[in-house]
């Protein structure tokens, strides 16, 4: 018994553990989500953040330490945003022949995103530094973080606030565009969290 507990004591504090226990909660995650047809329910990302919390707390891992051996993954993040541009630039004729509408959109969705939850966090009495934090929770983690920084919110918050947002709009955001009738691949198309639904989309949607 002594040895094993020597074991986890010495895989704890190797950072590589962390990033085997990340890589593996997901993929776990990711067959379980591709088993089930691709339902929305069983995201992937919130598949491995439900296997991986749970051993943190029994093992009484922090965070930081988790974060050191992770903090591979999260360096990726940055690229993985910037590639983002390739399909982009790919179909950069049809974004130009969409221009207006895209504009439009995304001048409509950004306004509505940060005003309703500044808005309801404001109405029941957030501080300054929490509506910082909340008020870029629609875009992409990386800037997310910066832009709360700047405005005096607090960066690990506004990162748990764009995971959840990119988690349930990918829950449910199939959902209420069907209920709506929204069809066409291309406004259906959501943030990073909704990708692993979309890779096997025409290219014409963007992916």
């Amino acid at each position: 018994m002594g040895n094993l507990q020597e074991t986890w004591v010495y895989l704890n504090a190797n950072p590589l553990f962390h990033l085997t226990l990340t890589l593996v909660a997901f993929q776990a995650a990711n067959w379980l989500f591709l088993k089930s047809g691709r339902n929305p329910l069983l995201n992937p990302v919130l598949g491995a953040v439900v296997l991986i919390v749970p051993v943190l707390m029994l093992t009484g891992t922090g965070y930081g330490t988790y974060f050191e051996g992770a903090q591979f993954v999260h360096f990726l993040l940055g690229p993985a945003t910037v590639s983002l541009a390739i399909p982009l630039y790919r179909q950069w004729h049809r974004v130009r022949r969409s221009a207006l509408a895209i504009g439009a959109s995304l001048l409509t969705g950004s306004l509505t995103a940060i005003l309703t939850a500044a808005g309801i966090a404001w109405a029941l009495g957030g501080s300054p530094t929490l509506l910082a934090s909340i008020a870029p929770k629609s875009v992409t983690a990386p800037v997310a973080m910066a832009i709360a920084e700047e405005l005096g919110g607090l960066p690990s918050l506004t990162a748990a606030l764009v995971i959840a947002t990119g988690i349930i709009g990918a829950m449910f955001g199939p959902m209420v565009l069907n209920l709506i009738g929204v069809k066409d691949w291309r406004a259906r198309t959501r943030h990073g969290h909704g990708q692993p639904r979309h890779r096997h989309r025409p290219r014409a949607s963007g992916q």
